[in-house]
């Protein structure tokens, strides 16, 4: 096994680390999923702004997802990308805690912004007529802010630890991006306060807002099995499915990297359960909210056919 041990400050990504023969199949993978991330998230951005039919409050989350979704992967891919292209896997020490701020910020905003989507349709099924005043453009704006907020101040609390903790002489992260839990194997003292911190990070970021999600998709349910109408029935179920699952894609390998003692982990398992919250996630998304969604779809039908129209 190659030695990355080494005196300066730098860290050693090793990536994926995939057999040689695979190893350009999956490069060009990546980069497919990445452009295909871009064209979604950028779409699904400027079609919410463009139509004025999507300016609602489901819509305007809807967009921050895609927001979020886009920086998140943007912070994870161009890195390995490049390490693939040059063969140069280091990383700075200020660069490391750069990228591993912008990830749990991204991470930690999306958990709670997917918990906001899910009180806005419990709201808009269960109280339909409560649904203006509960889901107006203030409390919109606060949960977004409070999702940015929340979200940085807990990453900027991991990733200042994990920048004044001492390391020891091997820097080889064996992770494809700065992920905390995989920079603390590298520790030169005992960090099992820190992980005790990290489970209750993960508790209050990603147990919780799935309790509550659950819990506003079960009223929903119930709401929806009471409804009169089947177009309402049915329009209902193809919203709530869709937002599990996306709910499902992300929270699932997250909360087993992060709640799983280090014992029952292996780096290997926890880069393939990243690569689902990091790198696929955000390309689903927009997929799934677009295909499963006739509201988009028609938006989509009027943005072109706009356009088209000023052409000719």
């Amino acid at each position: 096994m190659e030695n990355y041990n080494q005196t300066s400050t730098d860290f050693i990504l090793l990536g994926l680390s995939p057999p040689p023969k695979i190893g350009h199949f999956i490069f060009i993978l990546i980069n497919f999923v990445f452009l295909m991330a871009l064209i979604g998230n950028l779409s699904m951005i400027l079609l919410i702004f463009l139509d004025i039919h999507l300016h609602i409050p489901m819509y305007f989350l809807l967009s921050q997802l895609s927001l979020i979704d886009l920086n998140y992967i943007s912070t994870i891919v161009p890195k390995m990308v490049y390490d693939f292209l040059y063969g140069n896997k280091s990383i700075s020490f200020i660069g490391c805690g750069i990228q591993s701020f912008f990830f749990l910020t991204l991470a930690g905003a999306e958990a709670l912004l997917l918990t906001s989507m899910a009180y806005d349709r419990y709201v808009a099924v269960c109280f339909p007529l409560h649904y203006p005043i509960c889901m107006r453009k203030r409390v919109c704006v606060l949960m977004i802010t409070g999702s940015w907020m929340m979200g940085s101040i807990n990453s900027c609390a991991h990733t200042v630890y994990a920048l004044r903790i001492p390391y020891c002489k091997s820097r080889a992260i064996n992770h494809f991006f700065c992920d905390v839990p995989a920079m603390l194997t590298l520790a030169c003292t005992d960090t099992w306060v820190y992980e005790c911190t990290v489970f209750l990070s993960t508790t209050i970021f990603l147990v919780f807002p799935f309790i509550c999600i659950a819990c506003s998709y079960g009223r929903v349910l119930l709401a929806v099995n009471r409804m009169h109408s089947a177009e309402g029935r049915k329009k209902a179920y193809s919203t709530c499915s869709t937002h599990l699952t996306v709910v499902t894609f992300y929270y699932a390998p997250f909360a087993y990297t992060y709640l799983c003692p280090r014992s029952l982990r292996s780096p290997t398992k926890d880069k393939i359960l990243a690569v689902f919250y990091t790198i696929l996630t955000p390309m689903l998304n927009p997929i799934i909210y677009s295909l499963r969604n006739k509201e988009v779809m028609g938006a989509l039908t009027r943005v072109i056919q706009k356009i088209f129209s000023v052409k000719m």
